[in-house]
């Protein structure tokens, strides 16, 4: 199980993953899941003609609005494209999005705004792809209580739920693999328990009854050992719960990212009681030796990074964004980013680069010629020298 590989430091108390699922549609439900990729497939690559036409006429890169008023609402209009109406409109949606984070992804590799081994140009899209997929956003899918998926202009979907998701998802990706099989990729949030927040009321009623004991007293040292007994089952509950979080995420992902924040400097802050809450710098170590004993990819993001300032579609950065500011704008693509959603993907992005390679660079080492007194064949003499 490959999760979404980043845990976002930026909120402490927060982490994105990702849970797939096995689906099992009805004969009809092949049918609608069938549309919808063949929808999704051609709206991308109708799509990404556009844009190539457009550049090679010399008019330039047309916006995202632009183009799927033009991919989308005008081509439902044309008898050619009269069943794009068939399928959800989300679907169509995140396919063009897709389309335009791949060209942004490549023109900001192109710019030296981002590094990666390999970004290229977006290829059309082949309907013999043994990969087919679909993405939806929250209001194109409900998790029935019955446990059946519901997915716009499919229907419910019978799903085995090999664990219970942790929190609401905010997107899905439908997946019909090589061999057919049908998968739900859900993208959740999962907090992380307040233990000694929970604790805090308890703790300070402990504190006063310490206080108010005569020092030297048995009373009081009665009173010291209540508080630390306290004290140590919050310490117990939070090694706990970092043990059994730490084993699930190592074991459902493949690779783990995450940042090196400054946790002595953050203690020092207003937020020094939920930092120490958190307990994030014992969370990162059993997360790092627990993916060397599974054998997982795992990989410290340098803290310097802006990954919350950039934007993780097209690589702008913005100069300075307060604590307070959860919700963005990229004054580049427009793109509407969620604070710590777009810094845990920048965080993800990060991670598999330095996973390639330490240095950012290629692997291949670069030509050297031979020294001219290193063994080889004397051509003239037909001999080794």
């Amino acid at each position: 199980m490959f999760g979404a590989g980043a845990l976002d430091s930026h909120n402490v108390n927060c982490m994105l993953l990702r849970y797939r699922y096995r689906l099992y549609p009805d004969a009809a439900q092949h049918d609608a899941l069938a549309r919808a990729f063949g929808c999704a497939r051609v709206v991308y690559n109708d799509g990404l003609r556009l844009r190539q036409e457009t550049f090679a006429a010399g008019q330039g890169f047309i916006d995202d609005g632009e183009l799927q008023k033009r991919v989308i609402t005008q081509g439902k209009q044309t008898p050619e494209r009269a069943w794009l109406s068939e399928v959800s409109s989300v679907v169509l949606i995140q396919s063009l999005r897709d389309l335009n984070r791949a060209y942004r992804a490549f023109f900001a590799v192109r710019r030296g705004e981002r590094r990666a081994s390999a970004v290229n140009l977006p290829r059309i899209k082949s309907k013999r792809d043994g990969r087919q997929a679909i993405r939806l956003t929250s209001n194109g899918f409900v998790v029935r209580d019955d446990g059946k998926l519901y997915l716009a202009k499919v229907g419910d979907v019978e799903v085995v739920w090999s664990r219970r998701l942790p929190a609401e998802p905010s997107s899905v990706t439908v997946v019909r693999d090589a061999a057919h099989r049908y998968w739900a990729s859900f993208v959740v949030e999962v907090g992380a328990p307040r233990f000694l927040r929970r604790a805090e009321r308890k703790l300070k009623r402990l504190h006063r009854e310490l206080s108010r004991k005569q020092k030297g007293s048995a009373n009081r040292q009665k009173a010291r050992l209540k508080l630390a007994r306290q004290h140590a089952k919050v310490a117990d509950r939070r090694r706990d719960w970092h043990h059994q979080e730490s084993t699930r995420v190592i074991r459902e992902n493949q690779a783990v990212f995450v940042e090196d924040l400054a946790v002595a400097a953050l203690g020092r802050t207003r937020l020094a009681k939920s930092i120490h809450d958190a307990g994030w710098t014992r969370f990162v170590d059993m997360l790092e030796y627990k993916a060397a004993l599974y054998g997982r990819e795992f990989a410290k993001i340098d803290r310097f990074a802006p990954t919350t300032k950039t934007c993780s579609c097209c690589g702008t950065r913005v100069e300075h964004m307060s604590l307070r500011i959860r919700e963005w704008n990229c004054p580049s693509c427009g793109m509407r980013h969620d604070r710590d959603v777009n810094a845990a993907r920048n965080i993800l992005a990060l991670g598999r680069r330095e996973r390639l390679n330490a240095c950012g660079e290629g692997v291949r080492p670069e030509r050297v010629p031979a020294a001219v007194d290193e063994a080889g064949t004397d051509r003239s003499k037909g001999a080794l020298t």
